[in-house]
């Protein structure tokens, strides 16, 4: 805004104008670089750039003269153009399933706090099964990710293929296909069945029921397979079976299902042990006989989940249940995510039972 200047008479700019401009200068100053930075230290900009590189090397003396120029400056290294000049952004992409699972939640805070510890930068990309993993990868190598991490499998070859074609590390839980670019780390479902039938049997179930998840996955196949191996080293080969859906209304389904059946045919007693394919399907399981069959838990029936998700241990169910160990599983994929070509693309860690309430008498 001008004002007139009555001894000059000419227009000049009020004083708060004159403050807004000084303002908006100072605002449009650009960032101080990593030459203002080299030339306060006393040092080259390769020294800089070394300094705030992982891995680059530097001597103590000089990174603590370019520490300090740094802080003095207010500068910030620019990530985006040092992924230029090393090839690489230093993002990584965090692929998981529906967050209303809280497995999948889960599995994203141990790989999103691991990686912020290595200084990697967290891409989050949710996405609704394995089959929708190739569209997401193909958005995703537009921003030059290093590498992609699920918590979701890939059990299908022509998905393993068009992942492979992105060409960089994607590593996923419990795929029952890899390639030279998708790796995985599984989970010894199979060996956490086992234990589970032996524990419900040792707790003196005698009729048994397993609620399986979606076919075709293989945490579905090596769980179910696990439990049924269990059962026939004890002599039992008789297991009830229904459909489920990996979330709790598939839970309260299947129980329905079970019992409903059990009710018709004039065997009142039902099931008395019964192994679930994932917590949120053994808390709806729990509900259900208590709301629609009048049976408690473990009195009467003795449940057990898998995941070992936060309101497994929450009073109304007390769940008995398998922890994957999703922190040692995050440490295994950041290892798969840097290995070489050629080296093992699966790596299979030992779960643990976890014994609670639910399945003790």
């Amino acid at each position: 805004m001008l004002h007139r200047d009555a001894v000059q008479r000419t227009w000049m700019p009020c004083a708060a104008c004159r403050t807004r401009r000084r303002t908006r200068q100072v605002t449009r100053q650009r960032p101080p670089s990593s030459i203002a930075v080299a030339r306060l230290a006393g040092v080259s900009q390769s020294a800089v750039s070394r300094t705030f590189t992982p891995g680059g090397i530097v001597s103590p003396a000089t990174r603590a003269r370019v520490l300090a120029a740094a802080e003095a400056l207010g500068y910030r290294p620019n990530l985006l153009s040092r992924s230029l000049t090393t090839g690489r952004s230093g993002i990584v992409a965090v692929a998981v399933g529906g967050l209303s699972n809280p497995f999948h939640a889960m599995a994203l805070e141990s790989f999103a706090s691991g990686l912020q510890r290595m200084g990697r930068q967290v891409m989050l990309v949710v996405v609704a099964d394995e089959w929708a993993l190739g569209s997401a990868v193909e958005l995703l190598s537009g921003y030059q990710v290093d590498a992609v991490l699920s918590s979701l499998s890939v059990n299908a070859a022509d998905v393993a293929d068009a992942l492979t074609r992105f060409a960089v590390p994607i590593v996923t839980m419990n795929s029952s296909v890899t390639t030279r670019f998708v790796r995985t780390v599984a989970a010894d479902d199979h060996g956490a069945g086992i234990a589970v039938a032996k524990h419900l049997h040792a707790q003196g179930a005698r009729r048994f029921g397993y609620i399986a998840g979606r076919a075709g996955t293989l945490a579905q196949e090596r769980r179910e397979a696990g439990f049924r191996q269990g059962l026939a080293e004890l002599g039992i080969t008789q297991c009830a079976r229904a459909q489920g859906d990996h979330h709790h209304g598939g839970g309260c389904a299947a129980v329905r299902a079970m019992y409903g059946a059990a009710r018709k045919t004039g065997s009142a007693t039902g099931l008395d042990g019964l192994f679930c394919l994932n917590d949120l399907t053994a808390m709806g399981a729990i509900d259900t006989l208590r709301d629609a069959f009048g049976l408690r838990c473990p009195e009467d029936v003795l449940v057990a989940g898998y995941d070992n998700v936060a309101a497994s241990a929450w009073p109304p169910y007390r769940l008995t249940t398998v922890d994957v160990g999703l922190d040692r599983i995050a440490e295994q994929a950041f290892a798969l995510m840097e290995a070489a070509e050629g080296e093992p693309s699966e790596v299979l860690v030992t779960p643990q039972l976890v014994l609670r309430a639910s399945t003790r008498r």
